[in-house]
């Protein structure tokens, strides 16, 4: 058996581990129209939002944290209307991403996700869109493809791109 074998097992015996963690801990709830994000799973997506639409959001303090409002909960919308094998995924990966040691060891933030700043995050965004393993970029690809179809579908951010918005039927 060679290392690369050896290192194969322990990963995915390690990564297993991890996700049998993260699902006990994760609180039970049906999966219903009545979804919510968890308080960790707000506490990840508002870190992420500011990071992902850095240069998007608007300069005045104030309006800055509503539009972070509108978009977290936007975000919680469109996962509530995801099929629940989705939500379901979703809410094991923001279970993971809130696990201390999970966060530490593969996230790099070694603080709370709502102490954690633009800089931060966006550093730990890259590696995750950058990294060699599939299950990180597809985890990046959600968190990204999730804010921004929540953000562009508010119609507040739609005159900031030139888009009048959808024609009227008649």
């Amino acid at each position: 058996m060679n290392p690369s074998r050896r290192r194969l097992i322990f990963t995915g015996v390690a990564g297993a581990a991890v996700l049998v963690v993260a699902r006990w801990l994760q609180p039970s709830r049906s999966v219903d129209a009545t979804f919510a994000l968890s308080t960790d799973a707000t506490d990840v997506v508002r870190a992420i939002v500011p990071a992902l639409l850095d240069g998007a959001l608007p300069d005045d303090d104030a309006a800055r944290q509503t539009a972070i409002e509108d978009a977290v909960n936007a975000i919680g919308t469109a996962i509530a209307g995801l099929p629940p094998v989705a939500r379901e995924a979703l809410s094991t990966l923001f279970a993971l991403l809130a696990l201390a040691p999970v966060r530490v060891a593969f996230v790099g933030i070694d603080f709370a996700w709502r102490d954690a700043d633009v800089t931060t995050t966006n550093a730990f965004l890259v590696r995750l869109q950058k990294s060699r393993w599939s299950v990180k970029r597809t985890a990046y690809d959600a968190l990204h493809q999730l804010t921004f179809a929540a953000w562009y579908a508010n119609p507040r951010t739609w005159p900031s791109i030139g888009y009048p918005g959808p024609p009227a039927l008649t």
